[in-house]
């Protein structure tokens, strides 16, 4: 099975699901149970937080694109804002779709509660040749929030992505064009080197797509400096993952650029929910420290 197959916290093999076949909406048995699963770590007032609910950040071919925003009641306007990308591939026709999975609804409560607003949104990465769409969503809905900044109570100018599995890919627009106002990158247990994919990927994706979907190709072709990164790996998931994972942190590391990077030695891919020990909420907890200490600067 290719590491690219892994969903959002578990292995599991999407080739029983394809796209073009039943659009009746349907949850696997898989999704069924993973997606109560909430993250492993909490703090007071996240069930209290306020959520604004399936908003269509973009409509394409037919398909409504939807976010959750997450806020703090009462809260001070112009917050930093997290996004929440999930990875993939994921069916087509699910009935619940990643961002109501207990793990983002969690994650969201969890950015609103520490001072941010948390936002939460589906993409379209059904395939290996839907790369270029999902990246495409993941701009988009970024550019929607800021577009609605205002009325969001965000700040445009301080925005974070925070990637998860193979969400992680989708990091590499950021670290190639390093926009203005991003001010942090997050990346638990993520993918971040499909180069060394070419024997998994099927034919019609090129050599230059892997490259163009793999943040450690952009860490190492970028001159200039990049925005902090904050990379946590698990001891016990996919051994090519972790390698690409090791990868990039070295080469972050031999350019002296700002990264924090913890392991979790008895960790399994999707750890944040599956694994409830101390390491795991310690992870989480530092994550949120170290959005907290890069997205205090506002930018003009």
């Amino acid at each position: 099975m290719c590491r690219l197959s892994l969903l959002i916290f578990i292995s599991f093999c999407c080739c029983l699901i394809t796209i073009g076949q039943d659009r009746t909406l349907q949850d696997p048995d898989w999704v069924k149970q993973l997606a109560p699963k909430r993250i492993v770590y909490s703090v007071p007032g996240m069930n209290a937080v306020e959520v604004r609910k399936n908003i269509t950040y973009k409509t394409v071919a037919g398909e409504s694109l939807k976010m959750d925003v997450y806020s703090s009641p009462g809260g001070k306007t112009s917050r930093p804002a997290i996004f929440f990308i999930h990875g993939g591939r994921v069916p087509r026709n699910l009935l619940t779709t990643p961002k109501d999975w207990g793990a983002f609804v969690s994650y969201g409560q969890l950015a609103a509660v520490s001072g941010f607003v948390g936002v939460t949104f589906n993409h379209r990465f059904y395939a290996w040749e839907s790369l270029p769409d999902s990246q495409s969503d993941v701009n988009d809905a970024i550019a929607y929030l800021r577009e609605h900044a205002v009325s969001f109570g965000v700040d445009k100018n301080r925005i974070v992505l925070w990637a998860v599995s193979a969400g992680g890919i989708f990091l590499s627009d950021a670290l190639q064009k390093n926009p203005p106002y991003l001010r942090c990158l997050v990346a638990l247990y993520a993918e971040l080197d499909l180069q060394s994919e070419r024997n998994a990927a099927p034919a019609t994706v090129s050599d230059e797509m892997l490259r163009q979907f793999s943040p450690l190709f952009f860490l190492g072709q970028r001159e200039k400096q990049i925005p902090p990164i904050f990379v946590a790996r698990a001891g016990l998931d996919d051994h090519e993952m972790n390698a690409g994972i090791d990868r990039f942190v070295q080469l972050a590391t031999s350019r002296n650029l700002t990264i924090d990077f913890m392991t979790h030695p008895t960790g399994h891919h999707g750890f944040d929910v599956d694994d409830d020990n101390a390491r795991s909420r310690e992870i989480i907890k530092r994550a949120i420290e170290f959005v907290h200490a890069h997205s205090a600067r506002r930018v003009n």
